[in-house]
């Protein structure tokens, strides 16, 4: 949905508090960078807001963690809405990297499996999904994990029917309109199409997580294993 400063927020947005330490701002509105570069411009704003402990944009929404209860909630909601309204995109110049990745084989299981599901042919799966230049929208589902937006639309697919128990770190999937790599093993119903050799997250760095939201990756061939 395409929306204008100063429309009916009311119809527009989201926000519900989450116990009394937090809440959560989501506004209704497209998958793509430029709202999501809004997002992270209110993330930014309401960081400094008295009461707020913290701000951690998500994909689409804000989570704000509070110092103290807010006295008002229905008065931070207001001030939400007319911040969004009023908030341009962020002009964030973040870090590129590049990602290399070995697609298929024991690694990328199940790259058969979204070549059935597109009609593409696996170097096409390959050359689609390494053609773009990914926005890190946001971090989360386990640290380090990094929620990217720009795949093409070729390569949407559904999730997995049965999700697996566990696929290794460095995992590269895709399901729906995402794709991403996982930091660290654990479970997925996405579609592992590749393996990538990189640490995503490091607990003795600081920061611990390569990405930050606002920057930038592609993924590159490294290998085919067919």
């Amino acid at each position: 949905m395409d929306t204008a400063p100063g429309q009916a927020l009311e119809t527009l947005t989201a926000f519900s508090l989450l116990g009394t330490s937090a809440c959560l701002f989501a506004p209704a509105t497209d998958f793509d960078v430029t709202t999501q570069r809004r997002i992270l411009a209110l993330a930014a704003l309401a960081a400094h807001w008295p009461g707020i402990q913290e701000a951690v944009p998500g994909v689409t929404n804000l989570m704000l963690l509070f110092s103290s209860p807010p006295r008002d909630p229905a008065a931070l909601a207001t001030r939400l809405e007319e911040a969004w309204a009023a908030t341009p995109p962020a002009e964030i110049v973040g870090r590129h990297i590049e990602v290399p990745v070995v697609y298929g084989g024991a690694g990328g299981p199940h790259l058969d499996d979204v070549v059935r599901h597109t009609g593409l042919s696996v170097d096409e799966v390959i050359a689609i999904h390494t053609a773009p230049v990914y926005t890190v929208f946001a971090l989360g589902s386990h640290p380090g994990y990094c929620y990217l937006g720009g795949m093409d639309a070729r390569l949407f697919v559904p999730r997995r029917e049965v999700p697996l128990l566990s696929i290794p770190k460095g995992s590269l999937s895709v399901a729906g309109m995402q794709t991403g790599v996982a930091a660290s093993a654990g479970p997925s119903g996405w579609h592992t199409i590749g393996l990538v050799d990189m640490d995503f997250f490091d607990p003795r760095q600081m920061p611990p997580s390569l990405f930050t939201p606002g920057d930038t990756l592609r993924f590159v061939v490294e290998r085919v294993i067919r």
